[in-house]
């Protein structure tokens, strides 16, 4: 049976593969057609063409990867199961007494091995990327300016606002941080030429070094402010790291989160999705909440669905794979039409709690893959 085993899993490894490499390299020969001109431009600014290709698709690789993991796991089970039919393997297979539960397991084990790679992918990979993910073909090297929306720091009470923003060297251009309050020798308000994202260090907390100071207009003897006993402004006067035409606005929230909307959240670990619910400056919306629950169950997700499509296949009626692929396709729908319908209505909170409706999807199609699958267990 062992044999059998190694057979049935290098049959489905090799649909996978073949499938996810197809449609990944279709993915990127049109996406780079498309944006052919671009990375021509920036072939020539960097010296490589090539290495401009691989920095911007490479880790889009992992991000297909998880968008597409549980779609394939599932078409590569049905050919997977479709071909030990075909050639009346599973015939012979039955006939000798074993079940098609038993038949079918190296499947079902590697689709739970790959929903387990799918989260390590999206919690371990994914992140470090960030920066390269949040950025598209037109603005790659992140030197375009694009126009910052003001954001409000909820903790401090501080309304940021600028010119425009720069993602290559996380830089706020023209800089107008509005204050909750009048403080003495800054006022309630400050301005300069360009706003630099810093992260936190021994010497200072998170937040922007601001450069040529144009409000206050002196920063010679004024004092730095605090903020409910955590530093809010730093002053040259009592920080030997800051030039006298310079001060740093303390805050929580990153450029990340003040720039790239919610692609940071697309992007980001569950586990730092989590640390921004604690985050007293960023106000999280019920759409970071309801992604949080999605990642959670998005594995038994992806393994119901096998549970609901394998059965089809191995149903009697359905040898004829061209059937047992419509009937697939009309479940993959309904699946993951339910799915996003969902998480759509828990993110602008239509469903209350925001967990329920990552759970609603489980709560429908478990029973129904349970069911389905009673034969497996016969």
């Amino acid at each position: 049976m062992l044999l059998i085993d190694r057979y049935l899993l290098i049959q489905f490894l090799k649909s996978f593969l073949i499938f996810f490499i197809s449609f990944t390299g279709l993915f990127i020969v049109i996406d780079s057609f498309n944006n052919l001109d671009e990375f021509l431009k920036y072939g020539d600014q960097t010296g490589s063409t090539f290495g401009v290709l691989w920095d911007y698709y490479s880790p889009r690789v992992f991000t297909f990867f998880g968008m597409t993991s549980g779609i394939l796991t599932l078409i590569s089970a049905m050919f997977t199961v479709t071909w030990i039919q075909r050639h009346n393997e599973m015939t012979a297979l039955m006939a000798a007494g074993i079940s098609q539960a038993r038949i079918v397991r190296p499947v079902i084990i590697a689709v739970i091995v790959i929903a387990i790679l799918g989260v390590l992918n999206r919690e371990l990979l994914i992140p470090q990327y960030m920066d390269r993910l949040t950025r598209n073909a037109q603005d790659w090297l992140g030197e375009s300016k694009k126009t910052f929306q003001p954001k409000f720091d909820n903790h401090t009470g501080v309304l940021l606002n600028g010119a425009a923003t720069v993602a290559s060297d996380s830089r706020i251009e023209s800089p107008n941080f509005r204050l909750d309050q009048s403080y003495e020798g800054i006022g309630n308000q400050i301005n300069g030429e360009n706003a630099y994202y810093l992260a936190a260090t021994p010497e200072h907390p998170s937040g922007f070094l601001i450069d040529n100071l144009t409000k206050p207009a002196s920063t010679e003897g004024v004092a730095s402010v605090d903020f409910e006993g955590t530093p809010l402004v730093l002053m040259p006067a009592d920080h030997d790291w800051l030039k006298p035409n310079q001060c740093f606005l303390a805050t929580e929230l990153t450029f990340e989160q003040l720039t790239a909307s919610s692609q940071w959240r697309d992007y980001a670990s569950t586990y730092d999705l989590i640390a921004t619910l604690s985050n007293r400056s960023l106000d999280v919306g019920a759409d970071v909440r309801t992604e949080i629950h999605s990642r959670i169950v998005q594995p038994f997700l992806d393994i119901t669905l096998l549970f609901l499509g394998l059965p089809i296949v191995l149903r009697k009626e359905n040898r004829n794979i061209f059937i047992a692929i419509g009937y697939c396709l009309l479940l993959v729908m309904c699946f993951y039409a339910v799915t996003l319908a969902c998480k759509a209505m828990g993110s602008t909170s239509w469903i209350r709690p925001t967990s329920l409706a990552a759970f609603i999807p489980l709560i429908i199609f478990v029973p129904i893959a349970t069911a389905m699958a009673a034969p497996l267990r016969d």
